[in-house]
């Protein structure tokens, strides 16, 4: 399988970042042909401030960034993980990734367990309850021969839930991101990879990139794809852009017989 994955910079103008992530994915497409193209988290719209940020939340199915991914998804004949959005469902929102296939169908919805409510590096507050309630389901999608897991950012920090998504037949997880550029440089890859090794799975990371909030914050970006034994098969540049990988399924199979980690769990 030949995945895509597509590292932006994010910022206030829906209208801008849709667009934008529109023309890397039909660029994507017209050099790579991929099968699987990722986006990162909050690839619609980034705002420092938590009401603005919650005033950009679409109801699925009816939501523009949810038609415009369906629609690029039909028009490619392509799998498009399309990152994460705002989803607005009743009175509550999420941090909620929606999965569409080759002819515009909704393969998979996933809304993000784990919040990020902490207090990073140099004194930021980050508190995303605040705005956010958490999802409560494991998810994973089918692309042909791969099992997809799914995963948003402060996820990584959790490895409980990798052991879940590996339990339920993940060969790939796909854990769209946009990682503080405080907590990115000493955690993003560690992290990223150790997920990879623990669950013997393609582990795709998919960040965003640079500065928004006129500046005030920044994201760490280096989206990379990591192999089932923890080598980072590609890694993006610092700027938005993407970056594109085969996955071998045979590589994965390999290595899980000569660790066979699933075989020798001893804790629930």
């Amino acid at each position: 399988m030949k995945i895509t994955q597509i590292q932006m910079n994010t910022r206030e103008s829906k209208e801008d970042n849709l667009r934008a992530a529109a023309d890397f994915i039909d660029e994507a497409v017209r050099l790579d042909r991929p099968d699987l193209i990722v986006l990162p988290e909050y690839y619609a719209t980034l705002n420092a401030d938590p009401a603005d940020q919650q005033a950009t939340g679409e109801e699925y199915p009816d939501g523009e960034s949810f038609r415009l991914m369906s629609a690029l998804a039909e028009k490619h004949k392509v799998t498009i993980h399309a990152g994460s959005v705002v989803e607005k469902s009743g009175n509550r929102f999420h941090n909620t990734t929606v999965v569409f296939g080759p002819s515009g169908e909704l393969l998979a919805k996933y809304r993000k367990i784990h919040l990020f409510d902490v207090v990073v590096p140099g004194g930021m507050v980050f508190q995303e309850s605040d705005t956010v309630a958490p999802g409560e389901d494991i998810v994973t999608y089918r692309i042909g021969e791969f099992t997809v897991g799914c995963a948003i950012c402060y996820d990584l920090r959790f490895p409980e839930l990798f052991r879940k998504l590996r339990d339920a037949g993940a060969d790939v997880i796909a854990l769209p991101a946009a990682f503080t550029l405080q907590t990115g440089k000493d955690h993003w890859e560690v992290l990223a990879r150790a997920r990879a090794i623990e669950t013997q799975t393609y582990f795709l990371a998919t960040g965003q990139i640079g500065t928004y909030a006129d500046g005030k914050k920044a994201s760490w970006g280096h989206t990379m794809a990591i192999d089932p034994w923890g080598h980072i098969i590609a890694q993006a540049s610092d700027r938005p852009g993407f970056i594109t990988a085969r996955l071998d399924k045979k590589l994965i199979e390999q290595t899980r017989r000569g660790i066979p980690l699933a075989d020798h769990h001893v804790l629930a």
